[in-house]
C-alpha cells in the first residue's frame, strides 16, 4: 500500500498548550468586574498560572489517565482486617494536589476568597470535573463548621489549607484536610427529613455514637463527614472524623462504591455505621436542616460553576474543531449555519459564566441584600445552568461530526459528565420548589432579587418585557407548585439577561435578549436570528491554543 494513503490532513490539532483562563473572555472579564483594584494583580496572576496549567498537555493527560483508572475499594488488608480506604490513580492525587495547592478550598478566609476561588473552580473543572468533588465539599462544609465554634477552631483552619495531605490522620498532625458529606438514605432520597439513622448521646457533651447506613457518601476518603442523624431532640447535623484523636480508625464501614454514568474518577460511597461509629454535634439537636443548608447552598453555586465549566469547554472544543475543519469549500465556522450553531452555544456558555461569577460574589459582598439575593437566585441558577449543560454538550459533540463520538476526542467524557449537576444537590424538582419557599416564606428574596434584574430596566425593551412577566407570575400564586419549574426557568433567564444587558459585549446581550427573552429563536442550538453578530459571538469564544 502506497504510503501516501496514510497522509493525515483537514484534521483540527489537539487543543493544548494555552491559557484557560485568560482565553475565557466571559471568566476573565468577571474576575476583573467582581475584584477591588487592589487584588487583580496578585489574582489575574494567579489565575493565569492555573490557566496554563490546565491547558498544557501533562494535566489534561492526568485527567484523561484518572477519567480511565476509576478508583478501587479496599474494604480489608492482607491480614484480614478492615481498612475502608478507597485507591485512586496517582493522576487523581496529582490534580487534587495541584487544586488544593492553588487554594480552591480556602474562599472563607481571603478577600475576594469566593470570587477568585469560583474561576480557579471553573477552570480546572475544565480538565476532569471529577476531582471537583471533594473541593467542593471542603469548600463548603467552613459554614456548617461554623454552628460550632470550637470544632470551627480546630477544622476550619485545615480545611482552608492549600496543602494536600492525602494519608488519614488525626486533625491535629494533618497540615490539610478534606471534607465529605452524607445525608442521603436509601429510604428518602431528597427528603432527608425521612433519615433513620440513629444518634445516641454519650456522657460527654456534643458527643454521640451513630447507628444507620447512608446511600450517597460523597468523597469518602475525606477526613471528616457532615452527616445527618435523628438524634433525640430531632434531625441533627454531626461532624464524623475518620480517624479519633489517638490515631485509632472511626466505624466507617465502606460498603461498595457507586459504578456511576460519569463523574468516574470520582469516588461516591454506601457507607454503614455500626453502633461505636463517633461523631461530635455540630450546632442544637434538632437544628441540622438549618446548619447543614449552609453547606448545601455553597455547593449548589458548585454545581453551577461545575455545569459552565463543561459547557466552556464543550463550547471552546467545538468552535476549535470547526475553525480549522475545511468542509464544503472553508473552514466550517465560516458556514453561516454552522457559525449560526457555534455561536447559539457560545451565547449559553457564557451566559452560565457571567450567572456564576456572579452567586460568587455576593457571598464575598456578604450584605444583607446579597444574602437575600442569593435565596432565590442560587437555586433558579442552579436548576437552570445545569439543566442546560447536557443539551449544550451534545449539541457540541455534533459540531465534531463522527469524531465527537470518538471516546478519543474528550467529548463523549463530557456527554456523560454533563446531567451530574442537575441530579447532586437537589435535583430539578427541590430546587424549584425551593425557590417557591422563597418567595413564599422571604420577602427580602424577592425584593433583592428585583434590584438586581432592576438595575438593567429601560436597557432592552425585550428585558424589560420578560421581567413585566415574571411580575405577572408572580402576582398570581395559585396552584405555583405546578407551575415552579416555568416560573424558575423564566426567573433565571431574567436574571441573565440583566447581567449580560449589564457587563457583556453589545451583541451578545442582543442576541439572548433575542432568542432567550424575545422569542426570536428556536427550540434546537443554531437557531438564532441571523441578523444577529454571529461571527463576534464565535470569535469572543475561541481559543487559540
Amino acid at each position: 500500500m502506497a504510503a501516501s494513503t496514510h497522509t493525515v490532513t483537514n484534521q483540527a490539532p489537539p487543543l493544548v498548550g494555552h491559557d484557560v483562563f485568560t482565553s475565557d473572555r466571559a471568566l476573565a472579564e468577571a474576575v476583573e468586574r467582581h475584584l477591588a483594584p487592589e487584588l487583580l494583580t496578585e489574582v489575574r496572576g494567579d489565575l493565569t498560572v492555573l490557566g496554563r496549567a490546565a491547558g498544557s498537555a501533562q494535566l489534561q493527560e492526568w485527567g484523561e489517565r484518572a477519567n480511565a483508572n476509576p478508583p478501587r475499594l479496599r474494604t480489608h488488608d492482607r491480614y484480614g482486617h478492615r481498612i475502608d480506604e478507597v485507591e485512586f490513580d496517582p493522576a487523581w492525587h496529582r490534580l487534587l494536589g495541584k487544586s488544593v495547592e492553588a487554594g480552591l478550598t480556602d474562599a472563607w478566609g481571603r478577600p475576594g476568597g469566593h470570587v477568585r476561588r469560583a474561576a480557579g473552580f471553573l477552570v480546572v473543572s475544565q480538565v476532569e470535573a471529577g476531582h471537583g468533588c471533594p473541593l467542593s465539599m471542603t469548600h463548603a462544609a467552613v459554614p456548617a463548621l461554623r454552628a460550632e465554634p470550637e470544632l470551627a477552631e480546630v477544622w476550619e483552619p485545615a480545611a482552608l489549607s492549600h496543602v494536600y495531605e492525602r494519608e488519614l490522620g488525626p486533625v491535629a498532625e494533618k497540615p490539610g484536610v478534606l471534607l465529605g458529606m452524607a445525608m442521603t438514605e436509601k429510604q428518602g432520597g431528597s427528603d432527608v427529613r425521612a433519615n433513620t439513622t440513629e444518634a445516641r448521646p454519650l456522657a460527654a457533651d456534643g458527643e454521640y455514637v451513630l447507628t444507620g447506613h447512608k446511600w450517597f457518601c460523597s468523597a469518602p476518603m475525606s477526613d471528616a463527614f457532615l452527616v445527618l442523624a435523628q438524634a433525640p431532640a430531632g434531625l441533627t447535623c454531626f461532624l464524623l472524623p475518620r480517624v479519633l484523636a489517638d490515631g485509632s480508625r472511626n466505624a466507617f464501614a465502606i460498603q461498595r462504591l457507586k459504578d456511576k454514568l460519569g463523574n468516574r474518577s470520582n469516588a461516591s460511597a454506601e457507607v454503614e455505621f455500626d453502633g461505636t461509629t463517633w461523631a461530635r454535634r455540630v450546632g442544637e439537636e434538632g437544628r441540622g436542616l438549618r446548619v447543614i443548608m449552609g453547606m448545601v447552598a455553597a455547593t449548589r453555586v458548585d454545581c453551577v460553576l461545575g455545569s459552565a465549566a463543561l459547557m466552556r469547554q464543550a463550547v471552546a472544543q467545538a468552535v476549535h474543531h470547526c475553525a480549522h475543519r475545511e468542509a464544503f469549500g472553508g473552514p466550517l465556522a465560516e458556514k453561516p449555519l454552522m457559525r449560526n450553531v457555534l455561536a447559539d452555544l457560545a451565547l449559553e456558555s457564557e451566559a452560565a459564566t457571567v450567572l456564576g461569577m456572579r452567586l460568587a460574589a455576593a457571598y464575598d459582598t456578604g450584605t444583607p441584600q446579597e444574602l437575600a439575593l442569593l435565596r432565590i437566585a442560587v437555586p433558579a441558577a442552579k436548576y437552570w445552568v445545569t439543566k442546560r449543560c447536557t443539551p449544550v454538550v451534545a449539541e457540541a459533540l455534533e459540531c465534531l461530526g463522527g469524531n465527537g463520538y470518538v471516546e478519543e476526542s474528550g467529548m463523549p467524557r463530557l456527554l456523560r459528565e454533563s446531567p451530574l449537576n442537575s441530579v447532586w444537590e437537589g435535583s430539578g424538582n427541590v430546587q424549584a420548589l425551593d425557590v417557591v419557599r422563597a418567595l413564599r416564606t422571604e420577602p427580602a428574596a424577592l425584593d433583592a432579587f428585583l434590584r438586581e434584574v432592576g438595575a438593567a430596566r429601560g436597557a432592552d425593551h425585550r428585558l424589560d418585557r420578560a421581567i413585566r412577566g415574571v411580575l405577572t407570575e408572580l402576582a398570581d400564586l395559585e396552584g405555583i407548585e405546578a407551575r415552579a419549574r416555568r416560573l424558575t426557568e423564566r426567573l433565571a433567564l431574567v436574571l441573565q439577561g440583566a447581567l449580560l444587558v449589564r457587563w457583556a459585549p453589545p451583541e451578545v446581550a442582543d442576541a439572548f435578549c433575542a432568542a432567550r427573552l424575545g422569542g426570536d429563536g428556536g427550540a434546537a442550538f443554531g437557531t438564532l436570528p441571523h441578523s444577529l453578530d454571529l461571527r463576534a459571538l464565535v470569535e469572543r469564544a475561541r481559543v487559540e491554543a
